[in-house]
């Protein structure tokens, strides 16, 4: 336990019981209202601590502050995202500490019998002894990315009450719709205005990510044709069979179930429809580029494929929600990824680099000219109803971020 232990806990707890989920696909600048519930709850805070230049954009809910350079130091960003994932739940949020884990199995909520154990998820065990925060068993936690945000606030006041840790300009940014492909897309780089930075996200402690998956969504409509059964023969054409077919073809050996480590792969994640009409939303997710152009080359040709066997423009495809491989970029940067690693060893914590199996918002961030690697949140099984939080690796990024702080005062 640290002199951080509080604050972290007290933050995450408070943010946790703020209902953030975004919403995919529904055409707005921020996809659900009650982001601004945290982002108000943020913006009132970075007050209260003295942060500078303190800002809400009330039309992409980012909120914006500075912590104003004490020294001629080359200046970073750190950025975390404000929304819960769709995937479970995350309405009456009701987190709690469990002190010094023994091991054995967890009971989250004796009315309902549910349990978590370390048998179905044995990264408990690497946490024995440990204070973690769970929730009642009936909704996510929130860890993804509030843990992030709990780190990064706690932070921001500790640098601002000690002037004696000499720093470059600081830029803070907390963002909406991270988990449904937002992405940071309305971030201001004006505003944000350092020439580099770094998001906290992903499980796990003392990770670090300096790659993410090359990305894109496919966006497949079928448009069938449906007649009275006694006379379909040679007629019909049902859009269900025919997106099933489409789907058959998908080798089930490139599904985020068989894949793990740099494996891309493959993945439907919705399939709805009548005898009239159809729609498939696949993504596609590879760090090599190459293999990357193929799975999106296969898919069209499924959908060629389909509408030649039917002499029609059945099928068409939209791609949407991509992203690049932020390894393209933030590797060009000196020092960059270097730094993080450096904090990381200094806070007697073994760095572990891992390629992120997923996007964030520094994957959009990079190409668009902000380099933006990532490290650990620390949170443990997030989108799930077993989502939990080690109340220590909080209290580890706080003492990862004054690392880094120092280590690029020493740049000036």
């Amino acid at each position: 336990m640290t002199e951080f232990y509080d604050k972290v806990s007290e933050r995450l707890i408070r943010y946790a019981k703020i209902n953030t989920q975004s919403k995919a696909n529904t055409g707005l600048d921020v996809s659900t209202k009650c982001q601004f519930d945290l982002a108000y709850e943020l913006y009132n805070e970075l007050k209260r601590i003295n942060a500078s230049n303190v800002y809400l954009d009330e039309k992409s809910c980012i909120v914006y502050a500075n912590i104003l350079a004490n020294t001629s130091a080359k200046g970073f960003g750190l950025i975390t995202h404000m929304d819960t994932a769709p995937d479970a739940s995350g309405e009456n949020v009701m987190p709690w500490i469990l002190k010094n884990y023994d091991g054995k199995d967890v009971l989250l909520n004796k009315e309902k019998n549910i349990i978590i154990s370390p048998k179905d998820f044995p990264n408990l065990l690497n946490y024995i002894g440990s204070d973690i925060i769970f929730t009642d068993g009936t909704t996510l936690l929130g860890g993804d990315d509030k843990a992030g945000i709990a780190a990064v606030m706690t932070f921001a006041e500790y640098i601002i009450n000690h002037d004696e840790i000499k720093h470059g300009l600081i830029s803070i940014a907390f963002t909406p719709d991270e988990e449904v492909g937002g992405l940071a897309k309305n971030l201001d780089f004006k505003r944000f205005n350092v020439p580099v930075a770094y998001t906290l996200d992903g499980d796990h402690k003392g990770y670090y990510s300096f790659e993410t998956f090359n990305a894109l969504e496919a966006q497949i409509k079928i448009k069938g044709l449906s007649v009275h059964t006694g006379t379909a023969k040679g007629i019909m054409k049902n859009a269900i069979t025919i997106a099933t077919d489409i789907m058959s073809k998908i080798p089930l050996n490139e599904r985020p179930e068989n894949t793990c480590e740099r494996e891309g792969f493959y993945h439907p994640v919705l399939f709805e429809g009548t005898c009239e009409e159809a729609y498939l939303r696949i993504l596609i997710r590879d760090f090599d580029k190459d293999l990357f152009n193929k799975k999106k080359e296969f898919i069209e040709c499924l959908i060629n494929n389909a509408n030649k066997k039917y002499n029609d423009t059945i099928a068409t495809i939209t791609w949407s929600n991509g992203y690049p491989n932020m390894g393209e970029y933030t590797t060009k940067v000196k020092g960059l990824v270097e730094n993080l690693i450096e904090a990381i060893k200094a806070s007697n914590i073994t760095p572990i680099e891992l390629p992120f199996r997923g996007g964030t918002d520094g994957s959009s961030l990079s190409s668009r000219g902000l380099p933006c690697p990532n490290l650990s949140a620390g949170y443990e099984n997030a989108h799930g109803r077993f989502e939990y939080v080690p109340i220590d690796n909080m209290e580890d990024n706080v003492r990862i971020l004054i690392e880094l702080a120092k280590i690029y005062a020493k740049e000036a």
